[in-house]
């Protein structure tokens, strides 16, 4: 460990100037700079000379000396003695060096992690290999929704409920424009929330490159440049996210078929398109690219959202096909082939024939280069970090969060597991609770979710009662002459709420409400007892909760 003292600094910028410049000394493998001490604490290699590290100080206008060296630490610049300063207390005091973090991505989990540990006291190294921001803002959430977005204001200049009195206006579709519309967004949005971030925060050092692990106190980072650099901590986050998964059919990956990356970048609308999946990814763009002018296709090995309540999928199957969308259900290809520019998929039910080929069935966690099991990490069956509440996995001083682990992948969890790490890595104490965690799908209409559905309740030991609600009894969606979908409570035998499921055109804006109610263990009778405003899709728990008591057919249209 080499210390400096710097005089000069006025401001956190200055501090992160002083970092780069520092960073940038041959030898020099990390180094955190506070600008309040004017201080300057680095990880150096042996032979790195003092004087290049004053000089490039110096360069910009401020004085550096070499500080005095703590005696435990008079050997500093050897990678040996480093791994010895990394085992030591985790108690930090006085001018001690700040807790060594690793965190490996750069998504929702990692930048909350990084985030909060910089603001507990820590110092964190990230490392990414790709693009800064993870799945969600770059090929993820952002880009799809507002896809999704788009399409959707297609579907209604074609059709809608008040076509008798307001003719439609069929759309010119111009997807090279809606893409460079979308990419724009997601750039401004990555270097807003991610990049901008990271560059503007002294306690944060970012490494391009792939990091595999060493040992459980150490990392083997393989630099974009070629490089390598070993990165030495107390602890590592792993926040790693993950990838499109492939069914085995044979001739599939030899064809130039889609995943959802591929699709959202596309700059042109297929005539036709078949989709292979029936879940959240495979349905929303699926749905998407019909709106834009697709003739879509979807086969699904079983029914649309087979693991939700079935009454879902039958929901979502009847309002696809009216919009035109052929879903085939229990279908399955037994082989893909890619004829002269056209996809063949073999069915036993004869062959479906397309110009894109979108596969969208799960994604599989991004484990298998870490060399996880040389920290002493555990993972599942489909490669995911098993973690605990606090995000631990078996292996010492390492964490995990996000998609790579075996917790749901939404990043929101993400997210909130990376935040929950940092407080535990920094000697904190934080669990994540996930018994009310909302799930949103951004079909039209959509499905959202919480808690337990009858059969997930049955299979814990609980006894259920349960009402659905259709919407013809909201009147919101009377007024908005769309009634397609439902609202249905799920309560234990008690009467307290413990799981909602929705298919709603404003699903996702009443879930919430729902999580809160089941959160703060609310009965059905609580609920229906509250102030609701009317006209509002939300309205509709209040309904469905006045059902177990009521014939709400009989109720005037604001009763209380």
């Amino acid at each position: 460990m080499t210390h400096l003292t710097i005089t000069g600094m006025t401001c956190g910028s200055c501090a992160a100037h002083v970092k780069k410049a520092l960073e940038d000394v041959p030898g020099v493998q990390s180094a955190f700079v506070s600008h309040p001490e004017g201080t300057a604490q680095l990880v150096t290699l042996p032979g790195t000379l003092p004087d290049a590290l004053t000089a490039a100080v110096a360069r910009l206008g401020y004085k550096a000396m070499l500080a005095d060296v703590p005696p435990k630490h008079n050997h500093a610049g050897s990678l040996d003695q480093v791994r010895q300063w990394t085992g030591g207390a985790d108690k930090r005091r006085g001018n001690e060096r700040p807790l060594q973090i690793a965190v490996i991505g750069s998504g929702g989990a990692a930048m909350a992690a990084a985030l909060k540990a910089v603001e507990q006291g820590a110092h964190v190294t990230l490392v990414e290999r790709g693009t800064i921001g993870g799945t969600c803002v770059n090929i993820g959430c952002v880009p799809s929704k507002i896809m999704i977005r788009a399409a959707h204001i297609a579907h209604l200049r074609r059709e809608s409920p008040f076509d008798g009195g307001m003719s439609p206006t069929p759309p010119t579709i111009l997807r090279e424009r809606l893409l460079a519309q979308q990419q724009a967004r997601v750039e401004e949005l990555r270097h807003a929330k991610y990049e901008g971030i990271l560059d503007g925060n002294p306690g944060i050092t970012v490494l391009h490159g792939e990091a595999r692990f060493k040992d459980d106190r150490s990392l083997v980072v393989r630099l974009s440049e070629g490089d390598e650099q070993i990165v030495v901590f107390d602890r590592c986050l792993v926040a790693t996210g993950a990838s499109p998964a492939l069914p085995p059919i044979p001739g599939l990956k030899e064809s130039p078929y889609w995943t959802s990356t591929e699709a959202l970048a596309s700059a042109t609308v297929p005539e036709r398109l078949a989709v292979i999946g029936s879940s959240v990814v495979a349905l929303e763009l699926a749905q998407a690219f019909a709106r834009l002018g697709s003739k879509v296709v979807i086969l699904a090995r079983s029914t649309l959202f087979f693991r939700e309540d079935p009454a879902i999928g039958e929901a979502m199957t009847a309002a696809f096909r009216a919009e035109g969308i052929e879903v085939l259900e229990h279908r399955e290809a037994s082989q893909v082939a890619h004829v002269d520019g056209e996809f063949v998929l073999t069915t036993g039910h004869g062959d479906i024939r397309a110009d894109r080929l979108l596969v969208a069935t799960g994604r599989t966690p991004n484990t298998h280069s870490l060399a996880l099991d040389a920290a002493g990490v555990t993972v599942n069956a489909q490669g995911g970090i098993v973690v605990d509440k606090g995000m631990r996995t078996s292996g010492r001083n390492i964490y995990a969060a996000g998609d790579c682990t075996d917790q749901p992948q939404f990043v929101y969890v993400a997210a909130t597991a990376g935040t929950r790490a940092a407080i535990n890595m920094t000697g904190g104490e934080a669990a994540l609770d996930l018994t009310a965690m909302p799930a949103v799908v951004f079909t039209d209409p959509q499905v959202a979710t919480v808690g337990y559905t009858e059969a997930g309740a049955r299979n814990g030991g609980i006894e259920t009662d349960s009402r659905l609600l259709t919407l013809d009894n909201v009147p919101r969606a009377l007024a908005n002459f769309d009634t397609r979908g439902f609202i249905k409570l799920v309560t234990d035998t008690t009467g307290h709420l413990i799981g909602v499921q929705a298919v709603a055109p404003e699903a996702g804006e009443l879930i919430q409400t729902a999580t809160l109610a089941i959160r703060h263990r609310m009965t059905v009778h609580d609920l229906a007892d509250q102030l609701f405003p009317y006209l509002t899709m939300v309205e509709g728990l209040k309904l469905a909760a006045q059902t177990f008591s009521k014939d709400v057919k009989q109720l005037s249209c604001c009763a209380g």
